[in-house]
């Protein structure tokens, strides 16, 4: 049986082995879930940057621009991190540039893996599909606030090692704790996430609705998936 283990931060993502195994990224709000939002809604690519500059310049190469630090919508780029701002409109065959305060941060320090895919609750189901048929074991990097532990990641990495269970064994302490705790509070997970300190940030700004979003389970089947440094869906 194959493995899978949790990483809960970035600062923490030196820890582990990424070599012969598939990273799941996940950053539940906001940019993972607004990753899975863009690309079902036409976006071709997205390329990802850690930092504010390098994103800023692709918008000379024809690429949307989406910048986001501390929640907020960085000055002079086109979109922030709201999932919700790509259910608007079509952006069929158009070209992302993203970079998040966690979640690009976290792809970008998981480039030794075999492969890398977008975690979120509205694909999960397409996700665990994927990993079910492939024959790796799976780390599950959790993007976390600012190098800390976070609860909503944490909860998606218990409900991917709760569905995997026949796949994939998970026999360290993380992945067994956060088994335990989507088994507790799986059912009522916006509830429970209410009381997220992030999720508190996000609704100081007003977008309750981006939360509904990031919570609601399964509304695509694609998977996202980083191939040649860019998060293509398949």
């Amino acid at each position: 049986m194959r493995n899978i283990e949790v990483c809960f931060s970035p600062e923490l993502i030196h820890l582990h082995e990424l070599q012969g195994k598939i990273v799941v990224v996940v950053d539940i709000f906001r940019a993972t879930s607004t990753m899975i939002a863009a690309l079902a809604n036409g976006i071709e690519e997205i390329s990802t940057f850690s930092d504010l500059e390098e994103c800023r310049e692709m918008k000379d190469q024809g690429y949307l621009i989406a910048g986001e630090r501390n929640g907020q919508t960085v000055e002079g780029f086109d979109l922030g991190n709201s999932p919700v701002a790509f259910l608007k409109k079509d952006y069929s065959g158009q070209k992302l540039a993203m970079t998040t305060t966690n979640g690009t941060l976290a792809i970008s320090k998981s480039s030794a893996a075999d492969e890398i895919l977008i975690g979120a609750f509205p694909n999960l189901s397409a996700t665990i599909t994927y990993l079910q048929k492939q024959k790796k074991d799976v780390l599950i990097h959790c993007a976390g606030w600012k190098g800390r532990f976070n609860l909503e990641d944490s909860l998606y990495a218990g409900a991917l090692v709760k569905s995997l269970e026949s796949s994939h064994e998970a026999d360290e302490d993380g992945a067994l704790a956060m088994k335990s705790l989507f088994e507790k509070e799986g059912h009522q997970m916006k509830a429970y996430l209410s009381k997220a300190s992030h999720a508190k940030r996000l609704q100081n700004h007003g977008i309750e609705a981006d939360i509904d979003f990031c919570l609601t389970l399964d509304l695509y089947e694609l998977v996202g998936k980083v191939e040649n440094e860019k998060v293509r869906a398949i």
